[in-house]
């Protein structure tokens, strides 16, 4: 198949496939998702992005009932309908279920719903310079929810590619604490900051990946805010994300940044990408 879709058991392209109007992921965006990457029929991290999925259902309280082993291995399979080679994006989202519109929960007999869509996507193995701008943080207090409304950040992204940028950093009163759709990172005097996980940011596979990795490489890491000012005057931004990996930026807001530790840059994304080639390497469908 060119792209699998999945939903609730059923089968089909994702351009084929579809779901009622009464989700309610349809009219108040009430699920939570997730999303991994796959090469040679392999994800990476998919342990941890379930695992992540898990924690978000459970602060939305949504009654999923699926296990984890279970959803494991359903990626998993419906991965190996892909054509060839196998590389993928894996998109996965739970809905408290299909109800009439209601701003209360639906009755304990209604099940969530569970979508999965997979496409063909390769991940950059390259160390990829991009320019990013600021905005005000426009969001709310479930940040460290994985939640499919992603208003805020879909207006942010535009704001973004409509300047010529390709990210957008959240900031209030001065203080940042992510992207759009990345987890964003500095280097300083050979430390490594980053926004601690405190609910104000989505707590990144790959940023925690990041982190382990830093320590192995013996680079020190600080977990607490740091300042828009920081950030201009880092001596290396980066930019953490599933699709993305880590990207470095060279120009915040139209001003250039970073530049200035290209060692410490290269030999953490270096070890990255080592470690993704190590879990992806072996094919798993002829």
């Amino acid at each position: 198949m060119k792209t699998v879709g999945y939903y609730n058991g059923k089968i089909n392209t994702i351009e084929e496939l579809s779901l009622p109007v009464n989700d309610r992921a349809v009219y108040f965006g009430d699920g939570v998702y997730d999303v991994a990457v796959a090469e040679n029929y392999r994800p990476f991290a998919l342990e941890d992005h379930i695992n992540r999925f898990f924690c978000s259902l459970k602060q939305l309280e949504i009654p999923f009932e699926m296990e984890k082993g279970h959803l494991h291995g359903l990626i998993q399979e419906l991965l190996n309908k892909l054509d060839a080679p196998g590389n993928a994006m894996i998109y996965w989202q739970a809905s408290r279920g299909t109800a009439p519109r209601s701003h209360l929960f639906p009755g304990t007999d209604v099940k969530a719903n569970l979508l999965i869509m997979i496409s063909p996507f390769n991940t950059p193995k390259e160390l990829k310079t991009i320019h990013l701008i600021t905005t005000p943080e426009t969001r709310y207090s479930y940040c460290n929810v994985k939640t499919i409304n992603l208003i805020p950040n879909i207006m942010a992204a535009q704001k973004a590619a409509s300047q010529g940028c390709d990210e957008a950093v959240f900031h209030k009163d001065g203080i940042v604490s992510e992207c759009a759709h990345s987890n964003i990172h500095i280097l300083k005097n050979g430390i490594l900051h980053t926004a601690p996980t405190d609910g104000k940011i989505l707590p990144g596979i790959t940023r925690m990946h990041m982190l382990a990795l830093a320590q192995k490489l013996s680079i020190p890491v600080i977990e607490s805010a740091f300042t828009v000012s920081d950030l201009m005057a880092a001596d290396e931004v980066l930019i953490s994300s599933t699709t993305g990996l880590i990207r470095r930026a060279d120009h915040v807001d139209g001003i250039p940044v970073g530049g200035k530790d290209p060692q410490t840059l290269s030999l953490l994304f270096n070890e990255y990408i080592e470690q993704f080639l190590r879990e992806t390497q072996n094919t798993l469908n002829p």
